[in-house]
């Protein structure tokens, strides 16, 4: 299973290496960059709004069904018959839930507007994360590999056009940049439900109302998790909006920082997405999950405390090479925001495997904690330091919700502490911290940030987190 796991995961990488940074550095920036903070704070704050909303598209089926299939692949036929069609009602409960919230919160015509779009793009990318839990439950990783990064392709490519193309003599519009979602979405869609649909021979069994109601009554754990989760990582930017006159701009200030924080979490992402059916199957089978554990937990953690390390000692130069404006005060709030996706890398690992071991109730009642931590913080400290406060309880919120699932995962599942990777772990942040420090003394910031990239990945090596040889004992086996 561990090589299984490592050569996915350097696919899984390559490509989203590949990939990715073009999409959040090259073409999020650039639209952000020709629209402007307030324009693209109002797009930011109706996208989350619209993402924290998923939950009722979504009622935690994609979870549920990929930890089913990795279990029993036999289930595949009868979960598309009950699936897709509960997915399809699911829709028109989202887009009402939707309209009522967004007639609550106060929206205005213009929102509402964009707000549309928004709901059919979260709706096709809903049903392409659910084709591609069918495909790595299948334990298709290559397929699924390949899949998670066409749709970013597809958006490159023709926001990309959109932007540089000189295809308009009009500014560039930011409601282009939502249609190319859309058409990127509707094109990988159509992909995944082809090779789905050749995996099982056919999409219309008949369909099952018990059969899909058994499956609301399983997964709905998943899907309050869901919402907890979408809730403490996603409402800041609409409580910025929506709570100060500046809301758009602080909005837009804070999706600066967001930004370079969401793309590096997709890093972790990867892991979760590849240890989640890994985890199910051995939990399944009665193996040792530690062994998996202490061959990710390294890996994790080496990158969530490079980034951090890194984002912390050129914050501004970061920043500054990206934006036009808000600079100054971006980089302080990348700084704090920067240092939560360590715990977010602790998260996405014990997190996953509290999942697969379906301890969803405890899992929930940290996440619902999680939750009045963050909205309480953010309704004391956004009005006296806005965007800023934001970032702070982003910190403290992702902070609690990953120290308590490291200890959830020792006490439920009786896994060791792995005390021998943590003292390296502290070994690998005192020394980096260190050579962050002298790095600064250096003329210039990229020869210091250089040095201390090649200061992380030289001690990780050193002090035994990066082990080449283990590497190819699993590769030789």
């Amino acid at each position: 299973m561990k090589k299984h796991f490592i050569t996915n995961l350097a696919l899984l990488i390559f490509l989203n290496l590949l990939i990715k940074p073009i999409w959040f550095f090259g073409i999020e920036v650039g639209v952000q960059n020709q629209v402007g903070e307030e324009v693209y704070g109002f797009y930011f704050s109706l996208f989350n709004f619209a993402f924290i909303l998923n939950m009722f598209l979504d009622a935690g089926i994609n979870n549920y069904n990929n930890r089913a299939i990795a279990r029993d692949s036999r289930v595949l036929k009868g979960h598309l018959a009950a699936i897709i069609p509960l997915k399809l009602s699911l829709s028109l409960i989202y887009a009402g839930v939707v309209l009522v919230s967004g007639k609550i919160l106060g929206y205005s015509h213009e929102q509402f507007q964009m707000l549309w779009i928004l709901v059919l793009n979260q709706f096709l990318a809903s049903f392409i994360l659910y084709f591609r839990t069918n495909i790595s439950g299948l334990q298709l990783y290559r397929t699924d590999s390949l899949l998670s990064v066409l749709d970013r392709s597809l958006m490159i490519l023709f926001t990309g056009l959109l932007l540089w193309g000189n295809i308009s003599s009009k500014p560039f519009q930011i409601e282009w940049f939502v249609y190319a979602q859309t058409l990127s979405y509707t094109l990988t869609l159509i992909t995944s439900a082809a090779i789905v649909r050749f995996r099982s021979g056919s999409f219309f069994q008949f369909f099952s109302l018990s059969a899909s109601l058994k499956i609301l009554r399983a997964s709905y754990p998943f899907a309050l998790l869901i919402l907890l989760m979408a809730l403490f990582n996603r409402v800041d930017s609409v409580m910025l909006e929506r709570m100060l006159e500046n809301g758009r701009e602080q909005a837009g200030i804070y999706a600066q920082s967001f930004r370079i924080f969401e793309a590096a979490t997709q890093f972790s992402l990867l892991f979760a997405m590849l240890l989640l059916p890994m985890f199910s199957r051995m939990i399944q089978l009665k193996q040792d999950v530690n062994e998996l554990v202490r061959t990710a937990l390294p890996l994790l953690m080496v990158a969530g405390l490079s980034v951090a390390t890194i984002a912390y000692y050129y914050k501004f130069e970061i920043i500054d090479l990206l934006y036009h404006s808000h600079t100054s005060y971006s980089s302080s709030v990348f700084g704090i925001l920067m240092i939560g996706y360590l715990f977010v890398s602790i998260s996405y690992l014990y997190g996953t495997l509290l999942t697969a071991n379906h301890n969803l109730r405890q899992l929930n009642m940290v996440a619902g904690t999680t939750v009045v931590i963050n909205i309480g913080l953010n309704l004391l400290l956004i009005p006296k330091y806005q965007a800023m406060g934001a970032a702070i309880s982003s910190l403290v919120s992702q902070a609690f919700y990953g120290i308590v699932q490291v200890f959830l995962s020792i006490r439920l599942l009786k896994i060791p502490a792995n005390k021998d990777i943590l003292i390296k772990l502290a070994g690998f942040l005192v020394v980096n911290l260190l050579a962050g420090y002298l790095s600064r003394l250096l003329p210039g910031w990229i020869p210091g940030l250089l040095l201390l990239a090649v200061s992380c990945t030289g001690s990780a090596f050193l002090l035994g987190l990066f082990r080449p040889s283990a590497l190819k004992e699993i590769f030789r086996n």
